[in-house]
């Protein structure tokens, strides 16, 4: 039922609580508090004590605006109990008058406070009773708090809210009742009551439960059924793995490297899944540096053995030209054609033969008509919670059901794997090639900001050490503000604190050239210090880099820290880390402390998923986490349990039509069109 059907008043909000995702009635109802304020008793005005913070409920028996002489208003609410008569002070709120008159009955929170001989009452809070037994919800109880946005206020909100629930509007609970009787969770309808009007902490607990599982429940069953989906109707051509086996073993045996335990079990597995013909779907984890690209590579090998195209699509051109450099070196020895598609080359590759490659590595360049392909019979996708969901499959449907890698360096923790990409086999590379030196990391306070300039200029100048200096994301996005704010920093450092060194600048409103530009020039060591905004997260490589300083560490996630950690320490020279912050928090420097001790990104994800909960350790910092509105994910027996009842209920969804089409449409982040 959309909201706007339930009057006038409804209909003056609806722009604004349709910014928040608010369009109908169940939208509403399911818009949960953040948290409650406690005004659990009701005081007698004679026994109010000055200092209290108190609820009072009385008869109004006076009213007035009183002038101070700097043109203030107060306005004085006098309300008697019985037992004593108060007065509750209003500050310039003059249509106060208007809303309370006299002989109301007035319910008020706040601070007793005592001003002359009198005590009186500086009121937050208050509400006209319609009688003494009326239900007071927003001065008594557990008064729920809402996250405010566009003018709706947490009062406007409580009050529609207790309206709505008043009329008894029938939500149909779609969760089987075997599965509520069977964990003895409340009914719907007393859960959403519950949950924003609860007697007391452990009332709102309970019903916070059965809201959260009917959100994990649904995610899940999704994921399984687009699984299930998956494997039942798409139908792949399998490659001949075994057949080219000695070829594979060649080209593995030719890297100028061992290849790692994690990495010779991710491309059995991969291999393995290429010879079905269920096309596969498998995301490939791994830290910054673990070498993804090079098992990326032997799965495109295994493709043009087999006369099939790759298509490679990063979310940036450095990205997309970092992995060219690196498929190109390993495979066009072996007369693999490799093709570069950015917005960058579009010149070059109009005076070439667009057709003529066997990989296409590129950016969303590659989605576009111009860009065919013959045979396309895999699809690998890095960083692939960057794209649409649309741009993913538009390049799925270049083939026919080509088989699918994606692969990230953003650590999943365990929990957010099982609730999101459940349709999806996991590879993980929990190990760094060897003689890769662990990144001896610092946390610098504001008092140590000097001593560490002259220490990094030491290095350069001793050394011959190369710097990234990170600034950290101003907004959500890469807007001109972010822009602005590095450019100021990199003048202040070239000018004040690094005047006898090359420092070059990198941003993602850079042209792509720039862009090359720059990095090419830190590549050869003609810049020192390369400031930049955090686009230097993933798809640079370079090995003489031994130093990052990351200004506001404080606002990154621990899980993003450790990727930008990961643009050093790739060469033979001892690396740093360095975290600059201005926060003097214990909160802040305990948990910026971990980077100290732990080297592992999952490991790293799941302490912020403890420290921070996934609201603000997946806020403008992370990409493609779940929109859970109730739910948390760091409740994992919950989670277990939401997993196991839709395993169980799956094979027989038919008996439950109304669960069927919830599943359906439920919002999980796709890999593609599936």
């Amino acid at each position: 039922m959309p909201l706007r059907s339930l009057g006038p008043v409804f209909r003056m909000k609806a722009k604004a609580l349709s910014k928040i995702g608010i369009e109908t009635v169940e939208d509403f109802l399911f818009y949960t508090p953040l948290r409650y304020e406690s005004n659990l008793i009701v005081s007698k005005i004679a026994e109010t004590q000055v200092g209290e913070t108190v609820t009072i409920q009385g008869e109004v028996t006076a009213t007035s605006n009183v002038f101070t002489r700097r043109r203030l208003t107060i306005q004085r609410i006098t309300i008697d109990d019985g037992t004593g008569k108060i007065d509750c002070v209003f500050f310039n709120q003059r249509f106060i008058l208007n809303n309370i008159k006299k002989s109301d009955f007035l319910s008020a929170a706040g601070r007793v406070e005592k001003f002359g001989n009198k005590r009186t009452l500086a009121t937050r809070h208050y509400e006209v009773l319609k009688s003494k037994e009326a239900d007071a919800i927003h001065t008594t109880g557990l008064v729920p708090i809402y996250s405010e946005a566009g003018g709706v206020s947490s009062k406007w909100i409580r009050g529609r809210i207790k309206t709505i629930l008043d009329l008894n509007v029938k939500i149909d609970d779609f969760i089987p009742e075997e599965i509520v009787k069977k964990n003895s969770f409340l009914n719907l309808h007393e859960a959403i009551y519950k949950i924003h009007f609860p007697k007391s902490a452990q009332e709102a607990e309970v019903a916070r439960q059965r809201l959260s599982f009917d959100e994990l429940f649904l995610k899940h069953a999704a994921s399984k059924l687009r699984k299930k989906d998956w494997e039942s109707q798409q139908k792949a051509i399998p490659f001949e793995i075994e057949k080219h086996s000695a070829k594979i073993r060649e080209l593995i045996k030719s890297l100028p490297f061992k290849l790692t335990t994690g990495q010779i079990k991710a491309t059995e597995d991969i291999l393995k899944d290429l010879s079905r013909d269920v096309p596969m779907n498998r995301l490939l984890e791994g830290d910054v540096g673990s070498g993804k690209t090079v098992v990326a590579a032997i799965a495109v090998y295994s493709a043009y053995l087999n006369g099939f195209e790759s298509a490679f699509m990063a979310p940036t051109e450095i990205l997309a030209n970092q992995h060219f450099a690196t498929i190109s070196d390993i495979l066009e020895p072996l007369g693999v054609k490799v093709r570069l598609f950015t917005s960058s080359n579009k010149k070059q590759r109009a005076t070439s033969d667009e057709r003529n490659f066997d990989v296409a590595i590129g950016t969303h360049a590659l989605v576009q008509k111009k860009v065919n392909f013959e045979r396309l019979g895999l699809v690998v996708i890095d960083e692939q919670q960057r794209f649409g969901v649309e741009q993913r499959a538009n390049l799925r449907e270049k083939g026919q059901n080509p088989h699918l890698l994606t692969m990230t360096a953003t650590p999943i923790p365990r929990t957010i794997f099982l609730t999101i990409y459940a349709d999806l086999a996991l590879s993980l590379l929990d190990e760094l090639p060897k003689g890769r030196k662990k990144i001896k990391t610092w946390l610098v306070p504001e008092n140590k900001r000097e001593g560490a300039y002259k220490w990094i200029e030491e290095k350069i100048r001793m050394e011959k050490s190369q710097v990234f200096i990170v600034c950290p994301f101003i907004e959500p996005s890469e807007t001109l503000t972010t822009v602005k704010a590095v450019k100021d920093e990199f003048e202040r450092l070239a000018k004040n604190v690094f005047p006898k060194f090359k420092l070059g600048l990198l941003h993602g409103k850079m042209k792509g050239s720039e862009k090359d530009n720059a990095i090419k020039e830190f590549r050869n060591g003609k810049i020192d210090i390369l400031v930049a905004t955090p686009v230097i997260e993933v798809g640079i490589d370079i090995p003489s880099a031994d130093i990052i300083l990351i200004e506001g560490s404080e606002r990154f996630g621990l899980a993003q820290l450790h990727q930008l950690r990961g643009r050093v320490g790739r060469g033979e020279k001892e690396s740093f880390c360095l975290l600059f912050t201005t926060s003097n928090t214990d909160k802040t420097h305990e948990r910026l402390s971990y980077l100290r001790t732990i080297d592992n990104g999952a490991e790293l994800a799941e302490v912020d998923l403890k420290l921070r909960g996934p609201g603000e350790m997946f806020g403008t910092m992370q990409h493609g986490i779940p929109d859970l509105k109730i739910a948390t994910l760091s409740d994992f027996p919950l989670m277990k349990l939401a997993s196991e009842e839709a395993e169980r209920i799956l094979p027989h969804l038919d008996r439950f039509p109304e669960l069927k089409v919830r599943i359906i449409k439920t919002n999980v982040p796709k890999i593609s069109k599936d």
